[in-house]
């Protein structure tokens, strides 16, 4: 595990944060309203947790920084943005969300379900945004997506899942037994894989369950069924997805073709998906928490869900295991690996 690194992003000395404001005064561009930043003379502080490093999350956290430089909102200038990873660790998350309740945050931007939970925990005050959390209420985070009723709003990342299994099942139509891989201390994750073993069954398939609680226990997990599936689902599922090369290890071997949740997982070396682009998540987060520092109320703030979906196929895993994708699915493909 990689070592948690406290400290502000893009510190800087007082005399540079002068020339800093006077620069963000005078650039072009959409400018914040009346903000602390012009009216105090201090920089809107801006606390970014990030459950854990992998590709889709990542991608998140650019998007946010990316779209509120284009509203005027610059780290450095005219706002802080403290960006801190958990590394997937429960403690460091709590820790991390006590630093920004203690720092006194102006908002706070959470990416993932768990460091919604953990900053949600530690405050019911300082707004948060919730990013890549598939369902706010079954988090417990919000009390409906209409009207979340406390501090938190956000962007759902509810995948598509019956459309995933769908393109998993066009790519292997004689699939009879689907595995279906998760990890069973994310919420997000068991509530995409009640919908895909209920949508699997109902096709008269046979579900094959693996749970697992760490990343530690993604070799056995997979071994255990990887001769009795003719394919694997793996929903968006924060710690798969940060060891993909671990899933492919024992998938390729047995030449098991593998469909999962996110983009990402694709070019990491699974067949294929149906998915959002995470970065434009990211940027629909930041156009909330922007509106949020305008004065909107998270309490009556409706969840926005990500809607638009594109195709991943990874030709390669498809080759390698033996699959021939059909020539219209490669041409409504958004990107072929």
């Amino acid at each position: 595990m990689k070592k948690l690194v406290f400290g502000k992003k893009g510190c800087f000395l007082a005399m540079a944060l002068s020339a800093a404001l006077l620069a963000g005064c005078a650039s072009k561009g959409a400018e914040p309203e009346a903000s602390a930043a012009e009216g105090n003379q201090e920089p809107i502080k801006i606390g970014v947790i990030q459950l854990v490093e992998h590709q889709s999350l990542d991608a998140i956290y650019q998007g946010i920084v990316d779209e509120l430089a284009d509203n005027g909102y610059v780290d450095g200038q005219n706002i802080v943005i403290d960006y801190q990873n958990g590394q997937g660790d429960q403690s460091n998350l709590k820790t991390i969300s006590q630093r920004f309740v203690n720092n006194k945050e102006d908002l706070i931007i959470a990416i993932a379900t768990g460091a919604a939970q953990a900053v949600a925990a530690e405050t019911d005050s300082i707004p948060i945004i919730a990013s890549s959390v598939t369902d706010l209420v079954s988090a417990a985070l919000v009390e409906s997506n209409d009207a979340p009723g406390g501090n938190v709003t956000g962007v759902s990342d509810m995948p598509p899942v019956t459309e995933q299994i769908d393109i998993m099942l066009q790519l292997v139509p004689n699939a009879k037994n689907i595995g279906l891989a998760y990890c069973s201390s994310e919420v997000n994750s068991e509530v995409q894989a009640n919908i895909a073993k209920e949508y699997i069954e109902s096709k008269g398939l046979t579900c094959v369950p693996t749970t697992i609680v760490s990343v530690n226990d993604i070799p056995q997990a997979l071994e255990s069924i990887a001769d009795k599936v003719d394919a694997l689902f793996i929903p968006v599922d924060n710690t798969f997805a940060s060891a993909m090369p671990s899933v492919m290890g024992v998938c390729e071997p047995h030449k098991l073709p593998v469909c999962v949740g996110a983009a990402a997982m694709v070019e990491e070396g699974a067949l294929a998906t149906v998915a959002f682009d995470y970065y434009d998540a990211g940027r629909q987060s930041a156009k909330m928490a922007i509106e949020v520092l305008k004065g909107a109320d998270p309490a009556i703030t409706p969840v926005e869900m990500v809607e638009t979906t594109y195709i991943y196929l990874n030709k390669t895993y498809a080759d390698t295991v033996g699959i021939e994708i059909p020539e219209a699915l490669l041409q409504k493909a958004a990107k072929v690996y």
